[in-house]
C-alpha cells in the first residue's frame, strides 16, 4: 500500500466507529473491528474477530463456528496467517476505495486485500455461509462482490465454496495446511486442482505430488470412492470455458460439515450435528494406505490394498526389473509383448474393471464421442495407450484418452473400466485357451510373416531412397503423415506436404507475412478446412540447423498447456523445413507493450493476466511437464497472444531438455537475446531453471513499465531498466516505474507486488532467485515478500558496447580457462 493510501487511512482514523458488540454482521468505511470485538453472521452460524491459536500469543483475524457450544473455536479461515499481530493493537477496517486492511499499533498496514473492481459504497459483511465479502452497500449480488474470502481459502473447504480454477480471472483456489495447531502459517501441504489434461486434484508436500483424486467420472472422482449420494450433502462438478470447480451444499440444516486439509497432509470431512454431545465426527479421509500414495506401484503397476504386498502388475504385464520387484516397485511394469502399432489390426485393447483410472496429466477428452468412437480414435494414434468413458452414468458416454505411461492405477470400490492398448497376439493366446500348441504355431506364423514383411519393406524403402538420391529428388509425403524420431524419442505429429503449406499461405505471399522470427520469417495461412495457421519457415541462412529444428519439434510435441503455443505439425521437403503452429491473432507481447498506441489497449488486469499466464507456463516447463525444459530465450517477442489476450510461450528452438536429476548445465555455445540472459549464462555458460526465472523477471519489469530493458534511457543516469527499477525500489519511489496508461486501471498493491517479484527474479545470484512455483504463489498474494538484492547486469554497459561491434563475440568465463561463444539476437 503506498504512502498516499496511508495518508487517506490516517485522515479518517479519528472518525472510525469501533464495533463493540456482536449484534452486527458488517462494517462500513466508518467502522472497524478492534482486538476483542467480533461480528457475527446474521443467522449466528459464524463469528469473525481476533484470536490466538493454541498456546500462541500472536493475534490473527479469523472466522470460526459460533453456534457449536462444545467446540473449542474451530477456525475455518485466517486472514493474516503469514503476518500476525504481535500484540492486541490490531484493527481491521475498510478503506473508501473498498480495500480491506489490517493495521497494527503504529498504524502500519500489515495486510490488504486484492481488489478485483473499484467500490463505491463498500461494506464488509460476514455471511451465514462463513464467507466474508466486500461489496457495495446497495448491491448484494454475489456476481458483483468486490472481494470474498471464499476465493482465498486457508485449510478449510466449506459448503457453497467453489474449489477449482476460474480461467477468466486466473483465480486458483488452493487449500494450504496449517504449520501446526499453534501456527496457522502455510504448512507443508497444499490441495488444488490441476487442469493439465482432464482436470483432477492433487495433494502436494511442498512441490511433490503425494495424492491424486483421479478425474471426475460423472458420479465421483475416480480415486475417491467414498464420495457418494447421501442425506447430508449433495455435490456438483462444473467444467466450462470460464471455470472448473467442485462444490457441495448441505441438505440437512441441523448438520454442520467442513472439509479440511490437516497438517499431516490428510484431507478429512468432518461433521457435527445440532444437539450432539460429541465433538466433530470424521467421515472421509485420503491417503490412508500405500495405494493412496501417488504412483506407489510405478508405471502399469496395479495396487490392491487387500494384497500383500500391495503392488502387482496389470494383467499381461510383467515387472520391468524382476530382481528388484518385491522391495522397490517404483520402476513399475512393462508389457510382456511389446506393441507393434502396425495399423488398425496391429493392436487391441484389454479391459480392466473396477479400477481408479490413471493420471490424466497427458490426456485428451471429448464429451460427445461414444466408447466405440473413442476406441477407433485411440487405435489411429500409436501414442494413445488407453481409453475410458468420460462419464460412467448409465451405459457410459464421452471419451478420455491417455498419451503416456499409465501410472497410479489401483483396485478400488466403485471403480470403472479402463481399456489398455495391447499387442494383438495377446488376444490370440487368450482365444486359443487350452490349445497352447496351436497358439504357439499361430504366434510363430505371425512373427515369421511379420518379420518377412518388415524385412521386405525395409529393403524396398532402402532401394527407393538410394534411387531418389541418385535422381536428385526430394523425399516427401503426398498427404499428412507422421514424424517419428525412433532412436530416443517417440513423437508423432502431422506431416504436411509443401504443396499444402504453399496453398495455405498463397505461395508465401508478402501480405501474409507476420514477421521475422529468430530463425526465419513467419507467415499466416489457412488450411482447406478453414483453420488458421502460422508457418515458421526456417531461413536457409539461419544458424538453426537440423538439430535445433528437431529440438523444437521434440520439445513442443510433448507439451500441452494453455500457456504454451500449440504445434500442429511440420514439413520437411528438400532443404525446406517448416513448423506449423496455431495462429495467434494478437501477434506477440512486444507489439503491444512497446507500441505507444497499442499499449493503451493493455490495462493492468490484462497485463497482470499475461504475467500470471507466463509464470504458469514456465512452471509447467520447469516442474509439471513430463520433461524438465529450460527455454533459454524467454522474451516478449516469444510470448504470443490469442484472441482473448491469453499469453502462450513460443519458440523452443533453443530450449534444453533436462534429465530428472539435472539441476544445471554448462555450454560453450551461449545462445539467447541480450537484455534477457542471466549473468551466469551470458558470462560462464551456466544455465538452469533460474536462468529462465531471470528472463521472466526482466519481462515483468518491461510489462509494468512499458519500456525495454535494452536501450532504456533516463536523463538522470545511464542505468538499464533493471538498474532504474532497483534505484526506485531502494528510494521507495517504485510507483514511478509504472507505465502511464496504467495509472487509472491499476490495483496499486498488486502492481507494486509484481515489481518486487520481478526484482526478486533478476537478482545477481541464481540461488537468491525464487523458483517459478514460489513466483506463482507470490503473484497470487501469498505470504510476505523478501527484499530483493542487487540485480544482475546492473548497467549492461559492457554488453552494449560489445553489441555495437557485432552480434558474435567471445567473452572469457569467470575461471579464465575456457571461452564461450555468444550468439546474440
Amino acid at each position: 500500500m503506498d504512502s498516499i493510501t496511508n495518508l487517506l487511512l490516517s485522515s479518517f482514523l479519528c472518525s472510525i466507529l469501533v464495533v463493540s458488540t456482536t449484534a452486527v454482521n458488517r462494517i462500513s468505511t466508518t467502522q472497524s473491528i478492534k482486538d476483542g470485538d467480533t461480528i457475527v453472521s446474521i443467522g449466528g452460524s459464524f463469528a469473525l474477530g481476533f484470536f490466538s491459536p493454541g498456546s500462541s500469543k500472536k493475534r490473527y483475524i479469523g472466522i470460526w463456528y459460533n453456534k457449536i457450544s462444545n467446540d473449542s473455536r474451530t477456525v475455518v479461515w485466517v486472514a493474516n496467517r503469514e503476518t500476525p499481530v504481535t500484540d492486541s493493537s490490531g484493527v481491521l477496517m475498510v478503506t473508501q476505495q473498498g480495500v480491506l486492511v489490517l493495521l497494527n499499533s503504529t498504524e502500519s498496514i500489515i495486510l490488504s486485500s486484492n481488489l478485483t473492481k473499484p467500490g463505491k459504497t463498500p461494506v464488509a459483511e460476514l455471511l451465514d455461509s462463513g464467507n466474508f465479502v466486500l461489496r457495495n452497500a446497495d448491491d448484494d449480488n454475489p456476481q458483483n462482490y468486490l472481494w470474498q474470502s471464499f476465493d482465498h481459502p486457508t485449510d478449510t473447504f466449506l459448503p457453497g465454496m467453489k474449489f477449482g480454477i476460474n480461467y477468466k480471472t486466473g483465480l486458483d483456489m488452493i487449500l494450504r495446511s496449517w504449520q501446526s495447531s499453534d501456527d496457522p502459517a502455510q504448512g507443508d501441504y497444499t490441495y488444488s486442482m490441476d487442469s493439465h489434461g482432464f482436470p483432477q486434484y492433487f495433494i502436494r508436500k511442498d512441490t511433490v505430488k503425494v495424492f491424486r483424486s483421479g478425474p471426475w467420472n460423472g458420479v465421483r472422482f475416480s480415486g475417491m470412492p467414498t464420495i457418494s449420494s447421501n442425506p447430508i450433502y449433495n455435490f456438483t462438478f462444473v467444467m466450462n470455458q470460464n471455470e472448473t470447480y467442485f462444490n457441495y451444499n448441505l441438505l440437512d440444516s441441523s448438520v454442520v460439515s467442513r472439509m479440511v486439509l490437516n497438517q499431516d497432509g490428510v484431507q478429512r470431512r468432518m461433521t457435527w450435528k445440532e444437539g450432539s454431545s460429541t465433538s466433530w465426527i470424521e467421515h472421509l479421509t485420503t491417503e490412508m494406505t500405500n495405494c493412496d500414495t501417488l504412483a506407489f506401484c510405478g508405471p502399469y503397476g496395479l495396487c490392491t490394498v487387500s494384497n500383500s504386498p500391495e503392488c502387482g502388475c496389470l494383467q499381461l504385464f510383467e515387472p520391468k526389473f524382476p530382481k528388484d520387484w518385491g522391495t522397490d516397485w517404483s520402476n513399475g511394469c512393462v508389457r510382456r509383448t511389446p506393441l507393434n502399432c502396425s495399423g488398425v489390426n496391429g493392436d487391441k485393447f484389454w479391459k480392466y474393471s473396477g479400477v481408479k483410472v490413471p493420471d490424466t496429466e497427458n490426456s485428451w477428452f471429448s464429451v460427445s464421442m461414444t466408447l466405440k468412437e473413442c476406441e477407433t480414435m485411440c487405435l489411429k494414434n500409436c501414442s494413445c495407450m488407453a481409453y475410458a468413458n468420460l462419464d460412467v452414468r448409465g451405459e457410459g458416454s464421452g471419451c478420455l484418452l491417455w498419451f503416456d505411461e499409465l501410472v497410479d492405477i489401483r483396485v478400488i470400490k466403485n471403480g470403472q473400466d479402463l481399456y489398455v492398448r495391447m499387442d494383438a497376439s495377446e488376444f490370440v493366446l487368450g482365444q486359443a485357451g487350452h490349445n497352447w500348441n496351436k497358439a504357439k504355431t499361430i504366434i510363430v506364423i505371425l512373427v515369421v510373416s511379420t518379420a518377412t514383411l518388415i524385412l521386405g519393406l525395409a529393403i524396398s524403402l532402402y532401394i527407393w531412397k538410394e534411387w531418389q538420391k541418385r535422381e536428385g529428388k526430394t523425399i516427401g509425403h503426398p498427404e499428412q503423415g507422421y514424424y517419428k524420431e525412433s532412436k530416443n524419442e517417440d513423437i508423432e505429429l502431422p506431416l504436411f506436404h509443401l504443396v499444402t503449406i504453399t496453398k495455405a499461405t498463397d505461395n508465401f505471399a508478402i501480405d501474409n507475412k507476420l514477421g521475422e522470427g529468430g530463425f526465419g520469417p513467419v507467415y499466416k495461412g489457412m488450411l482447406e478446412g478453414g483453420q488458421e495457421i502460422a508457418v515458421k519457415l526456417l531461413s536457409k541462412d539461419s544458424k538453426q540447423g537440423v538439430d535445433e529444428f528437431k529440438n523444437e519439434v521434440i520439445c513442443i510435441a510433448k507439451l500441452q498447456h494453455r500457456n504454451l503455443v500449440k504445434l500442429l505439425g511440420y514439413c520437411i521437403q528438400g532443404e525446406e523445413r517448416m513448423l506449423i503452429y496455431e495462429f495467434m491473432p494478437n501477434n506477440n507481447l512486444d507489439s503491444f507493450i512497446f507500441d505507444q498506441s497499442q499499449k493503451m489497449l493493455l490495462d493492468w488486469p490484462k497485463r497482470f493476466h499475461i504475467i500470471n499466464g507466463i509464470a504458469r507456463g514456465l512452471l509447467y516447463l520447469h516442474q509439471d511437464s513430463r520433461l524438465r525444459i529450460i527455454h533459454r530465450d524467454l522474451k516478449g517477442s516469444n510470448i504470443l497472444l490469442d484472441h482473448e489476450m491469453n499469453p502462450k510461450i513460443s519458440d523452443f528452438g533453443l530450449a534444453r531438455i533436462f534429465e530428472a536429476n539435472e539441476t544445471q548445465a554448462n555450454t560453450r555455445r551461449v545462445v539467447g537475446t541480450y537484455g534477457y540472459m542471466s549473468p551466469e549464462y551470458a558470462v560462464e555458460g551456466l544455465f538452469s531453471v533460474k536462468s529462465d526465472v531471470f528472463s521472466f523477471g526482466v519481462l515483468v519489469l518491461e510489462i509494468v513499465s512499458g519500456n525495454r530493458n535494452r536501450g532504456f534511457y533516463h536523463q538522470d543516469h545511464h542505468l538499464n531498466l533493471l538498474g532504474h527499477a532497483w534505484r526506485l525500489y531502494k528510494e521507495d519511489r517504485t510507483r514511478e516505474l509504472i507505465d502511464e496508461p496504467l495509472q487509472d486501471s491499476c490495483n496499486l498493491p498488486e502492481v507494486l507486488r509484481s515489481i518486487q517479484v520481478g526484482l526478486l527474479c533478476v537478482q545477481q545470484r541464481p540461488e537468491d532467485r525464487p523458483n517459478m512455483a514460489s513466483v506463482v504463489l507470490m503473484l497470487g498474494g501469498e505470504g510476505a515478500l523478501t527484499h530483493p538484492k542487487q540485480p544482475g547486469f546492473f548497467t549492461e554497459r559492457n554488453l552494449l558496447e560489445a553489441e555495437s561491434t557485432g552480434s558474435n563475440f567471445e567473452q572469457c568465463s569467470a575461471n579464465t580457462i575456457s571461452t564461450t561463444v555468444v550468439e546474440a539476437r
